[in-house]
C-alpha cells in the first residue's frame, strides 16, 4: 500500500484520487506534491479552519473528511500506471464500509475508472455506495489548465449543508 487509507464510519466527505503522485509517495503524504492545491483549496472552501500541511492528512476525520485512491499499490501520474492498478472492487467495498455522505473524485481520471464511463465535473447523477458523487477538477499542477474552484465551491456547499461531523 503506498498511502494508508483515511477513512471512518459517519464521514461527510471521502476525496478519492487515481494513485498517490510521485512526491505524495516519497514523503508518505496525501497531495505532497509542490504545486499540488489540495489543502489550499479545502481551506478555502471552509472544509478546514486553517491550512493543514500533507502530513497532517490522518487529522482529516476531525473534519469529517477521508481519503482514498482508486490504486493503492502504484504511485506516479495517471498515464503513467498501468491498467492492473486500479482496484474498483476493493474501493467499492472499503466505501460500503465506512457510508460516508459524499464521495469527491478529485479528477475525472478517477471517477471515470470507478464509474466505468466519460464524465463531466460536477455533481454526478448515479451514487457510489449510497453517497453522493461529485467530479471535481484535479488539484494536481500538472492539471492546472483544467482547474476551476467553482466546483469545489459547490462541494464545500454540499458538505457544509451536512451539518457538522460526527
Amino acid at each position: 500500500m503506498v498511502l494508508p487509507d483515511v477513512l471512518a464510519p459517519g464521514l461527510r466527505v471521502v476525496f478519492c484520487g487515481t494513485a498517490a503522485g510521485e512526491a505524495s509517495a516519497r514523503r508518505g503524504a496525501y497531495y505532497a506534491g509542490p504545486g499540488n492545491q489540495f489543502w489550499a483549496t479545502l481551506q478555502e472552501i471552509g472544509l478546514t479552519p486553517r491550512l493543514l500541511s500533507p502530513t497532517q492528512f490522518a487529522s482529516l476525520p476531525d473534519f469529517g473528511a477521508g481519503l482514498t485512491d482508486v490504486s493503492k499499490t502504484e504511485f506516479g501520474a495517471d498515464n503513467a500506471l498501468t491498467s492492473n492498478a486500479f482496484d474498483v472492487a476493493g474501493l467499492i467495498a472499503r466505501l460500503e464500509a465506512v457510508r460516508p455522505a459524499i464521495v469527491a473524485f478529485n479528477g475525472k481520471k478517477a471517477a471515470e475508472i470507478v464509474l466505468g464511463h466519460k464524465v463531466e465535473y460536477g455533481v454526478q447523477s448515479e451514487r457510489l455506495a449510497g453517497a453522493q458523487v461529485h467530479v471535481l477538477p484535479s488539484t494536481s499542477g500538472a492539471a492546472r489548465g483544467f482547474w476551476d474552484v467553482g466546483h469545489w465551491r459547490a462541494l464545500g456547499d454540499a458538505v457544509r449543508a451536512l451539518g457538522t461531523p460526527t
